[in-house]
């Protein structure tokens, strides 16, 4: 959750990796990058590129998943509070995340549906990038103008952009609201076709049977903001879903399950492969 986590402070976080572990005086890693592409189908029969394509339909694309926070960000707050870019102003490298009442964390859930949805994609024949690769009280960030800026074309010599980013998040509202909601950027110049994208999410989250948000959208289930620098420096189809309020009973139960984690994957699994036209 991004208005109610409380953020921490920072030191430096590497370019190339986006997380440190709590080792000797937190020298920064490397993390390793994700990759699922499918092998292309055998020319041996006329028919493998048609039962391909239907088996992996999402071969040759490249989706760039967001697990919010870091388990260990609480550990490190010098480093996730320096100040980064954010697009247009300055924002602190990254925070805590909130937790259910009882004490379940947000990092912990986006990690648990990220992971699904990575293997469905893969399944699908999509290459896969993780913004992080570990769930670990031992590391912190990345931050988000790391967060952001993954997946477009030219940054850490990616020769050709993404097809489309999702940043997964849980929310810390008032316990008596509940729902999701979808966030798109609202920066002029930023990517128009981000809004397709949430409206696709959307749909296939409420198709899944989870609630809109009753207590932010008026009842749309989608804002646009202009603060988040994980949206503002994406160049690329981007939208951040606020899947749960994590304080509310019912959908803490939800987020908890492991039924509730593969609903949620399935259904931005379906809104990929939707906006991807596939």
């Amino acid at each position: 959750m991004l208005r109610l986590a409380a953020a921490l402070t920072a030191a430096t976080l590497v370019a190339s990796a986006g997380y440190a572990a709590a080792s000797a005086s937190t020298a920064p890693t490397r993390p390793t990058v994700s990759d699922g592409a499918v092998p292309a189908p055998s020319s041996a029969s006329p028919h493998a590129g048609s039962v391909s394509r239907a088996a992996a339909p999402l071969a040759g694309t490249t989706i760039v998943i967001d697990p919010g926070h870091q388990l260990g960000n609480s550990r490190f707050p010098r480093q996730i509070n320096r100040p980064v870019a954010a697009g247009g102003l300055r924002k602190a490298c990254n925070t805590t995340g909130t937790a259910t009442n009882a004490g379940f964390p947000e990092a912990t859930f986006t990690w648990r549906v990220a992971k699904r949805l990575r293997a469905m994609l893969r399944a699908r024949g999509a290459t896969v990038v993780m913004t992080r690769t570990r769930n670990s009280r031992a590391l912190w960030g990345p931050c988000v103008d790391v967060r952001g800026k993954l997946g477009n074309k030219g940054y850490r010599g990616r020769t050709r952009a993404a097809d489309l980013k999702i940043s997964i998040h849980g929310d810390g509202a008032a316990a008596s609201g509940r729902g999701f909601h979808v966030i798109v950027t609202s920066r002029r110049g930023a990517v128009v076709r981000s809004a397709r994208l949430g409206r696709l999410t959307r749909s296939a989250l409420e198709d899944r049977g989870f609630r809109r948000s009753t207590y932010t959208a008026a009842g749309t289930a989608l804002v646009r903001r202009g603060d988040l620098g994980t949206l503002n420096l994406s160049r690329i189809p981007t939208v951040m879903v606020e899947l749960g309020n994590m304080r509310n009973p019912r959908d803490a139960r939800t987020m908890r399950a492991k039924a509730g984690q593969r609903r949620y994957a399935r259904a931005l699994a379906v809104a990929a492969q939707s906006y991807l036209g596939r």
